[in-house]
This record gives structure tokens, sequence and C-alpha cells, in this order.
């Protein structure tokens, strides 16, 4: 009996499990074709008509984790300062399924690092990351929640802090389980929203 266009991406998704799996367990280190097949109960000839080499499974892998990532359920928040810190909240390892996906991308970071293709990709990504907080900036901006400012500089700034936050939180999480990872957020939050301060003659003091 002739095989289906159902079956092929029935098939297509037990592959894109047993991927998502092997990552959560093993991290990229561990992501190889006879890993994925062990996981899938298949061969590793079988992957190939998928994979034709290990590049192309690492860059099936990190095309999932992105819409893995995108798919999340996020906060719900209204405007301005709300909004950008439910934005940077989303980012945090607060939760198991957002501790597995914050694992599996720094554990990508050797890998993209290593291939020039998949650096340019990656500076993409954050990019577009950075212009969507830079646009929750300019909106608590204009509510006047936020002094002015560059908001493309603050928006970096921002990702800088998270993304730091999630390193250690993934090194140490004793040190930084959920609560603190949110007080800490908070601080930094609290931060941006205070004016600069001021010298003698009204203008801002030098740093």
């Amino acid at each position: 009996m002739p095989r289906t266009k159902g079956d092929h991406e029935a098939r297509r998704r037990d592959v894109s499990e047993a991927v998502w799996r092997v990552l959560a367990a093993h991290g990229f280190g561990g992501l190889t074709m006879r890993a994925v097949a062990a996981e899938l109960d298949a061969t590793t000839g079988l992957l190939t008509h998928y994979f034709p080499t290990k590049r192309d499974l690492v860059a099936y892998a990190l095309d999932l984790l992105e819409v893995r990532s995108d798919s999340r359920l996020r906060r719900t928040a209204g405007e301005g300062m709300s909004a950008l810190r439910a934005a940077l909240l989303d980012i945090l390892p607060l939760t198991g399924e957002a501790t597995v996906s914050n694992r599996i991308w720094v554990s990508s970071w050797d890998a993209a690092l290593g291939d020039p293709e998949l650096s340019v990709d990656y500076a993409r990504k954050y990019a577009r990351s950075r212009d969507k907080l830079r646009d929750l900036v300019t909106a608590a901006q204009q509510l006047g929640e936020l002094p002015p400012g560059d908001p493309a500089r603050i928006a970096a700034g921002a990702q800088s802090h998270v993304l730091g936050l999630v390193v250690q939180a993934l090194f140490d999480p004793e040190a930084f389980p959920p609560h603190r990872q949110i007080e800490l957020l908070d601080d930094y939050l609290a931060t941006l929203a205070s004016p600069p301060p001021t010298g003698d003659d009204g203008h801002a003091a030098p740093t």
C-alpha cells in the first residue's frame, strides 16, 4: 500500500518529537543521528531521508527550538512597562518548560558559534528579539513610564541583562531560583524607570 502525505507528515512529527527529547536530555552536544534514531526506535538510514547530513539535523533542531519557543504560552500584559516586564519574564527559566528550552538554547550556542552561517542566523534571531523589546520600550516612554533615551540601546541592555540571568540560573539554580530572578529583573527595571541623577546645573550628572 503506498505511503500517503498524511503518513509522511505523521512520521515527520515523530522525528521532531524524537529530536526534541534528545535535545532536552542531552543538549546539542548529544544530538547525533544515532541518538535520534535510538529515541525513534528506527535506523539511521531512515533518518538520512530527512537529514542527509549532521548539519541538516542541527539546522532543523534550531528551527524546531525556535518554533517551540514561539508557540509557548506567553504572559498577558497591558501596555508600557507591564508589557516590557512580561516579555522579559517570558525569556527567563521560571518554569520547567522554560528551563528546558533555555538549557537547549544555551547548549546550542557552541554549534552556532562554530558555523558562520548559523552564527549569522543567530545574530538575526537576537536582533529580532531586540526589535520587539525596542518597540515595548518606546511605548513605555510614550506613556511616561520610562525617561527619554535611545530605545534601541535600552532594549539591548535589557536583553543582555535577562540573558545573563538565564545563564546564572541554569548553572546555579539554587542561588537563582525563580523568585530571585524576578526580584533581580524588577530591580533592573526600577533603575530604568528612575530618571538619571542631575548635577547642580540641572543636567544629567556624568557616570
